[in-house]
Order: structure tokens, then sequence, then C-alpha cells
């Protein structure tokens, strides 16, 4: 009887390892980094990159405005400067140690709140590189989608045509 018992108790035990087994080694979806928008991410020291994207005027596009939020996870304030395609003096941001930062919400005003990109050229649908860098530290550079406003939710991002003066 004794027998009878062990042996149903092993076989109760390789079937639930068995089929458990499985678990152990298939990759898991949810420890893999996506990003849950339509922007790019990346990351440059202990400054995060969150979700960048561009948003231009899809029929007279001459000006990008770089939406993005920038993550300060570090003790100490950065000045990020951020180049767009290549070209042309970088943008500067400071960022607070532990200051979430959103870059291009109000495109209509002259702030440093905003990366607008004159001579824009780059068509919705296209790609753009856009260079994240401060300090010492390696820069990322991300190839940032293009959209337009014809999305409601994107459609207060559209910056002018005509860049504002700078005050």
């Amino acid at each position: 009887m004794k027998a009878r018992v062990a042996t149903s108790v092993a076989l109760a035990l390789a079937v639930a390892f068995g089929t458990a087994g499985c678990g152990l080694v298939a990759p898991q979806a949810t420890t893999k980094h996506y990003d849950a928008s339509d922007g790019v991410s990346g990351s440059v020291g202990t400054v995060d990159v969150r979700n960048a994207i561009i948003i231009a005027d899809a029929k007279d596009g001459t000006v990008g405005n770089l939406v993005v939020t920038l993550v300060n996870t570090g003790d100490k304030s950065h000045r990020v400067a951020i180049t767009a395609g290549g070209r042309g003096s970088a943008a500067h941001v400071t960022v607070q140690p532990g200051q979430v930062k959103q870059l291009g919400q109000s495109p209509d005003t002259a702030s440093s709140s905003n990366v607008l990109i004159p001579e824009f050229t780059a068509k919705p649908g296209q790609l753009y590189s856009v260079y994240f860098q401060y300090g010492d530290e390696t820069g990322v550079n991300l190839k940032v989608p293009v959209l337009d406003g014809q999305l409601p939710e994107y459609s207060s991002l559209v910056p002018p045509t005509i860049l504002p003066a700078a005050q």
C-alpha cells in the first residue's frame, strides 16, 4: 500500500513539474521593453528619453515640433543638448534631479519647453534623426517618427508654419 501511495505522489509530482517546466524556459513577453505609443525611447546616462515624436504640418510643413518627455533619474541636474537632423545648433534643455520634463506641448509659443525644428523637410511617415547628449555621457541617436495633426490627439501639437519670434 505504501508503494502505491509513493508511486501516486511521484507521478503527481512528475506531471506537475512537467507541465510547469514550460514556464521556466519560455520567454516572457512582459519582461521585454517596447514603446507603447507612436514614439521611440532611449537613455543618456541618467536621463531617459521617452516617447519622442515629431509633429509637422502635412501640407506645408517647414517646421517640426519635437514632442518628448525627458526624465532625470539621477541626483544632479543635466543640460541636455538636442540636435535634430545632424545639422544646425543644438537646443539645450535643463532637467533637474527627479524631474519629468515634457517638451513640445505648446508649439505656438516661444518658450524653453519647446524644441521647434526650422527648415524641416521630412514628411509624415518618415523617420528623422535626433541626437540627445549631455556632459561627457555618450549620446543616443534616435530615429524619431514624423506624424501630422490628422489624429485628434496630435492636432494641438502641429507647429506654426512660421516660427514665433524669440522673446
